[in-house]
């Protein structure tokens, strides 16, 4: 069965669950709709999700709203394991504190970045990967948004003399996790529109 999601390619959540069905194999169709011309206010569209946000995902008689509930249940119903997300609960908790951060990028939030940036340092000082060793659901959530952000304010300070490092973790985990195929595929692109629009509306 064909998992349905509704899409706008350049909402994070919507990115980072995109990357989860491509990182489990999980065949989708991705309706993409236009919230510019108000189609997620139609009343079909309300009645999947009476919040009128996306993503939204339908798995047969199953629907679900919110990144926060969609990530999970694809880890434990299509991963093989539970490294994308842990069973142990002390470690399930640790991504879900991380996942359950501001998930979009708005003018009055840019002047919070460089702490968020900082928080994302601090955790990435204890484990390889936000909350584990190896990447996790957690990492997906984040990069979403970090692909965006980092674009729009720098996580490491460059000239044409010199470069300094502030986050140097964060700057590794940053460029690694954007070289993986499924970030390429399904992030990139609306990655880079969401930036270049933000970057428009705040020069």
């Amino acid at each position: 069965m064909i998992v349905k999601l509704y899409t706008y390619h350049m909402s994070p959540p919507v990115r980072a669950c995109m990357m989860v069905c491509d990182i489990f194999n999980v065949p989708f169709e991705k309706i993409p709709v236009d919230l510019q011309a108000g189609e997620h206010l139609t009343p079909e569209f309300l009645k999947k999700n009476p919040i009128h946000q996306v993503p939204v995902m339908e798995d047969g008689d199953l629907i679900l709203h919110d990144s926060h509930a969609i990530l999970p249940y694809l880890a434990d119903t299509y991963g093989k394991d539970d490294s994308w997300y842990p069973n142990n609960i002390k470690k399930r908790a640790l991504g879900q504190v991380v996942m359950t951060g501001k998930k979009t990028i708005e003018k009055e939030l840019l002047d919070d970045a460089l702490e968020g940036y900082s928080f994302l340092e601090a955790f990435l000082s204890r484990s390889k990967y936000i909350a584990a060793d190896h990447v996790t659901i957690a990492d997906i959530a984040i990069l979403s948004v970090m692909t965006s952000l980092s674009q729009i304010l720098p996580v490491d300070l460059h000239s044409k003399l010199f470069c300094i490092f502030r986050y140097p973790k964060t700057t590794v985990w940053l460029e690694h996790l954007k070289e993986m195929p499924y970030c390429k595929k399904y992030n990139e692109e609306g990655a880079n529109a969401l930036a270049a629009l933000v970057k428009s509306r705040v020069a």
